[in-house]
Order: structure tokens, then sequence, then C-alpha cells
């Protein structure tokens, strides 16, 4: 069969990887002279750039001023709470496990990492949900969408390696090397590569954050929420969603352009007319 990667389609994923890399590479050397800048500034001890100190901060005195700033924590923390609790509760009756999944043409993995070139552990988990998706027939092609925007990190071919090695054909993966956040990620799914219906695989703290954009970008999304022990990583993740939920929230309601889209791609299209009997 013919590879994917050696479609028309995939040679525009290769541009893409090219344009991104360069701007990763121009961001950086950016970034470098903003530090040179601001260290030369804090070695002349510039006063006006003194944060104030601590003891400044004090507590308000009266009763009242007290009840007043509890009142005003707690408001916040009932606004930085909302956008996931708004997520959940509209993607809860579309979030479930492998064996609840619907048949559906695509199967979706967010990439989540590399160690040393490999998948994490977390990583490794979706992708073990989407192979097993793949051998009991619910799903035709895997689009593994991750971060390449520099040469030497490369999630989606570790993730293709990774599938490829328990079973999945080659050319029945399609890579996105431009999926940089889940946003970018759902808005290419549907817009590069014409996917309107997929099952998307991740861990249970994210799966809801994905399964709303993905709705919200134009895709009929299911989530398999992948089980993981309570460990330091998870605890980390389900803290780290509360501040993404504020900015997925904006995306969904802003619905901007993500940060590469290009043009459309056949990949998808091709794999799966290759699974067709």
């Amino acid at each position: 069969m013919r590879r994917v990667r050696d479609t028309p389609g995939a040679r525009t994923e290769s541009g893409a990887r090219a344009a991104s890399g360069a701007r990763a590479a121009s961001g950086t050397q950016a970034g470098a002279g903003v530090r040179d800048a601001s260290e030369g500034g804090a070695k002349r001890h510039r006063p006006w750039l003194r944060l104030p100190r601590l003891s400044a901060l004090r507590l308000p005195r009266s009763r009242r001023g007290r009840r007043l700033a509890v009142q005003g924590v707690m408001a916040l923390c009932v606004l930085a709470l909302l956008p996931a609790t708004w997520m959940r509760m509209g993607s809860d009756a579309r979030v479930g496990t492998t064996a609840d999944a619907p048949a559906r043409e695509v199967a979706m993995v967010f990439g989540a990492g590399l160690w040393k070139g490999r998948p994490t552990p977390y990583l490794a988990h979706r992708l073990d949900a989407a192979a097993e998706l793949y051998r009991t027939g619910k799903v035709k092609v895997v689009l593994v969408t991750g971060d390449n925007s520099r040469v030497e990190y490369d999630e989606p071919d570790a993730m293709r390696t990774y599938l490829t090695e328990r079973g999945v054909p080659d050319d029945r993966i399609v890579s996105d090397y431009a999926g940089f956040d889940s946003w970018d990620s759902c808005v290419r799914a549907r817009k590069i590569f014409g996917v309107d219906r997929a099952v998307l695989v991740s861990q249970g703290f994210h799966i809801h954050r994905a399964t709303t954009l993905c709705r919200s970008a134009g895709i009929d999304a299911y989530g398999v929420a992948v089980d993981e022990p309570r460990d330091a990583t998870w605890y980390y993740g389900g803290t780290r969603e509360l501040a993404a939920s504020g900015k997925a929230a904006l995306d969904a309601l802003f619905r901007p352009d993500p940060r590469f889209l290009g043009p459309q791609e056949a990949g998808v299209t091709e794999a799966l007319a290759s699974a067709t009997p």
C-alpha cells in the first residue's frame, strides 16, 4: 500500500513542520534577546523595577474589610472554576471508555510529551487505547496530532512509530505536525484534514476540554477517557486544567485560527480509501 506520508498532503505536512520550526527558531532568538536585555537591566539595579515588599501587603484590620476580602477570594475561585465546570457538564454524556465508544471512521490522539524521543507514559496509554479501538474495528484511521515546532522534537512521528509497533498499519495513520494545543488540533482536524466525526482519546482530566473544543470546531466528537493512577502527574494535570479551561472557553467563544493553518491535506481521505475493502 502507498504510505500516507508519501502523498502530496504529507509533503504539505513537511512544509508545515519546516515553517513551524523556522518560526520557533526565530522566536527563540527573539526571546534570547529579551532575556539579555532584561538581565542587563537587572545588573544596573534600576529602582523602578523593584518589586513591592511582602510586608506592604496587609490584611484589612476591620471585620467588614476582612469579610469583603474573603468574599473577593471566594468570587475569584468561583470564576476560575466556571469554565472547567461548564466543559464537564456539557460533555459528560459524550465521554466514556473504549468499550462505550461508538464506531467512527477516525480516532484522534492528542500529544502528551516525549521522553528521550519516545512517548511519555501518559501519551503511551492514549496510543494503547487508540490501538485497541483500531483492533476492535471501531475506527479505521488514527490521526495523531502533536508538536513538531522544532527539529529535535517530533511528537507525531514518535506516536506513529509506537502505533505501528502495536499492529496499526502505517498507511492507516495520519500525522498532524502543527497540533500545538488542543484548539489548534481540533480546528486543523476539521479544516485541514476534513474530519467531521471522530473518537477523541486522552486522559480523564483533559478529555472534557478536548471534546468541548472539537465540538466547537465543528466535529461530532466522542471522548475516550484513559484511566490513570492518581499520582503526582495526574494531580498536576488536573490543576493545570483549571488554567487551560479559561483559555479554552475563550477559544470556543471567539474561535480564532490556529497558529498554523495552511492548505487542505488529503491524508485522512486517502487513508480511509485504503481501508475500504
